[in-house]
C-alpha cells in the first residue's frame, strides 16, 4: 500500500468513527427525552402523589398571620392539611340541592388556629379533618330554614343568627392519612336520633369510637360540640353576625 493509500484509508477511518459517534449521542439523546433507557440501566421509581393528599397540600406556604382572631379568612391558606368538602355547595345535603356557590371554606383566624391545634394532634395517631361545612351567609341560613324549619337541626334566622353566620363554627368529619372518609355514626345531615351523641344506639363499634375521638379532640382544641349533631362544634370564643360577607366563587 503506497503513501496515498494509506492517507486516504486513515481519512476513511476517522471520518466513519466521527458518523458512528454522531449517531450514538443522537440515539441517547432521543432515549432520554422520550423516556426510553438503554438496555441494561436501572432506576428507582418514586410513587405518583396525588397534589391533593394532605401531605402535598401540607407542605403548601401559608400566609402571614391576620391582625385580630376575628379576621375571616380561606381556611387552606393557613391550614392546608386540613380537607375541604362544602357539602352545601353541592347535593350532598338534606335539601338535595346546592345552598351557596362557593367552594371554599371560610373562619374565622381564631377558630381556624384551633381547628389547627386540632388536625396536628390527630395527625398523631394518622388522622386528620375533613371540612363539610364552615362559614354560612345569611342568605344560605334562610334556605335551610325554609327546607328544614325545625330548631332542633336548623338556627331560625328570624329570631336569632346561626353559629355557621359567626364564622366561628364548623361541621367536620375524620379522614385517614390517604384523605378517605373514616367510618362514624352517619353521614352528614342525617336527622335522627342516630346522629345525636348519645352513642349508646349505634352499633358499629368503629363509628362509635371514632365519634368519640373526634369530640375528645375538638372539645380539647376549645370546641363545644351541638348534642343533636355529631360533626357539629362551635368555636367557644364568640363573634358577631357577618351579615355583608360573601365568599368569592
Amino acid at each position: 500500500m503506497d503513501k496515498n493509500t494509506r492517507a486516504m484509508a486513515l481519512i476513511l477511518c476517522a471520518v466513519g468513527f466521527m458518523v458512528f459517534a454522531a449517531l450514538a449521542i443522537y440515539v441517547a439523546i432521543g432515549n432520554r427525552s422520550s423516556g426510553v433507557l438503554p438496555e441494561g440501566t436501572s432506576v428507582r421509581y418514586s410513587a405518583v402523589t396525588r397534589s391533593d393528599t394532605p401531605e402535598s397540600r401540607a407542605t403548601q406556604p401559608t400566609l402571614s398571620a391576620p391582625a385580630s382572631n376575628d379576621e375571616m379568612v380561606r381556611v387552606r391558606d393557613y391550614a392546608p392539611a386540613v380537607r375541604i368538602d362544602l357539602r352545601y355547595s353541592g347535593k350532598r345535603n338534606m335539601t338535595g340541592k346546592a345552598i351557596y356557590d362557593f367552594r371554599d371554606a371560610y373562619l374565622r383566624y381564631g377558630t381556624v388556629k384551633k381547628l389547627i391545634r386540632a388536625q396536628k394532634k390527630l395527625e398523631k395517631s394518622g388522622m386528620g379533618l375533613e371540612i363539610w361545612d364552615a362559614y354560612r351567609t345569611v342568605q344560605a341560613q334562610k334556605k335551610l330554614w325554609k327546607v328544614c324549619p325545625n330548631t332542633a337541626y336548623v338556627t331560625d334566622p328570624s329570631k336569632e343568627y346561626s353559629s355557621h353566620t359567626r364564622g366561628n363554627a364548623v361541621d367536620v368529619t375524620l379522614v385517614d392519612s390517604d384523605g378517605t372518609e373514616m367510618v362514624m355514626p352517619t353521614d352528614f345531615d342525617n336527622l335522627t336520633k342516630l346522629a345525636d351523641r348519645d352513642y349508646s344506639d349505634i352499633e358499629d363499634q368503629f363509628a362509635r369510637d371514632n365519634a368519640k375521638l373526634l369530640e375528645k379532640t375538638m372539645k380539647s382544641c376549645g370546641f363545644t360540640p351541638y348534642k343533636e349533631e355529631w360533626w357539629h362544634f362551635t368555636d367557644s370564643d364568640n363573634y358577631g353576625v357577618l351579615k355583608d360577607f360573601v365568599p368569592p366563587q
